[in-house]
């Protein structure tokens, strides 16, 4: 089943991997609107929003790649549907963060699984709603499935970076659905400004770590979000408790992690498009986004869009990588369509 579909699709794309300022950065590429099969569907994109992995990719992408598309949150509105897709239909309004394995969101009409596809949140507008899939899903994950934390779980929880995007997820998820007292950390006044309203019960000093946590939790704590790991090994030894855990989402080279030994404490990993890439038959995401969607209608949490650029062109991507590559971005950038 289809909608009224232009026969061309104007993506941005880098056609070599390099630095924000290059050329080949962000170019226009025009090509054939992609017909779906199997479980796809096509979505008319509304609004994207850029993460740090949409740095990391179009600074060392493999250039046999080229032309690369790069995104991965988006909102928008479903003009195609393939032949087995059983939960989606035209005309209805969705979000989703997408797959690593697969072009990006930085176009006019995307493909997507339907698996990995949640309705929009109605109470919000595309822009509000492309800040949230990939943030969403990875502190849903990190929280509940690889900490394994319960609904309604009582302790504490440090989140490392509490005003970044998946930062403040994390923490409106532990306020909304568990009993956990969230201590975040940030470092300027912006980002504990915005840690607090995203409801962090204290926000203390990254930089001071330790010692700053220990003023607001005593006998320390019993899971850490890390979202900046480098350096931070030690410190997050001595604050957790006897077989803690800490959940780790960047890419930290050479880290060591026996400072964790002493008290037989865990490091994990979250990766978000490890279900895309590993079990693509599985729609746990795409359940997981409705659920959200659920949460921001019953207004228990907020989207995270901080800042909005218009319309999705070379431009405005460029300034977006911009924000993101320099230090301390709070909230979500998003880009509107038009």
């Amino acid at each position: 089943m289809t909608s009224s579909i232009p026969s061309t699709t104007t993506s941005i794309a880098a056609t070599a991997p390099g630095p924000v300022d290059a050329d080949t950065s962000f170019v226009v590429v025009e090509s054939e609107t992609p017909t779906p099969t199997g479980h796809d569907l096509l979505v008319a994109v509304k609004a994207v929003s850029v993460n740090p992995v949409d740095v990391k990719v179009r600074s060392g992408f493999d250039a046999d790649a080229a032309p690369k598309v790069l995104g991965f949150d988006a909102a928008g509105v479903v003009v195609a549907v393939g032949p087995d897709v059983t939960t989606r239909a035209v005309g209805d309004e969705v979000f989703y963060a997408g797959s690593i394995a697969r072009p990006g969101t930085n176009t006019s009409h995307h493909l997507v699984d339907e698996r990995v596809v949640g309705r929009k949140p109605s109470s919000i507008d595309f822009a509000e709603a492309a800040a949230l899939p990939l943030t969403s899903i990875t502190a849903w994950e990190a929280l509940f499935e690889v900490l394994e934390i319960p609904e309604g779980a009582s302790g504490t929880v440090l989140v490392s970076g509490g005003a970044g995007g998946t930062g403040s997820m994390v923490t409106q998820l532990a306020r909304a659905l568990t009993d956990l007292t969230v201590v975040a950390t940030a470092s300027r006044d912006e980002s504990r400004e915005w840690a607090t309203r995203m409801g962090a019960h204290h926000v203390v000093d990254r930089h001071d770590l330790v010692s700053s946590v220990r003023e607001v939790a005593p006998g320390g704590v019993d899971h850490v979000f890390s979202a900046f790991s480098d350096g931070n090994v030690e410190a997050y030894a001595e604050l957790l408790r006897v077989r803690g855990a800490v959940v780790a989402i960047d890419d930290p080279e050479g880290l060591d992690t026996m400072p964790l030994k002493s008290k037989s404490q865990s490091w994990r990993w979250e990766f978000m498009f490890t279900l895309p890439l590993q079990q693509p038959e599985n729609d746990a995401q795409a359940r997981l986004l409705d659920r959200i969607a659920d949460l921001v209608d019953e207004g228990r949490i907020v989207s995270t869009m901080n800042r909005t650029l218009s319309p999705l062109g070379v431009d405005t991507l460029r300034e977006a990588h911009r924000i993101l590559e320099s230090s301390g971005t709070v909230g979500k950038v998003v880009i509107t369509a038009d």
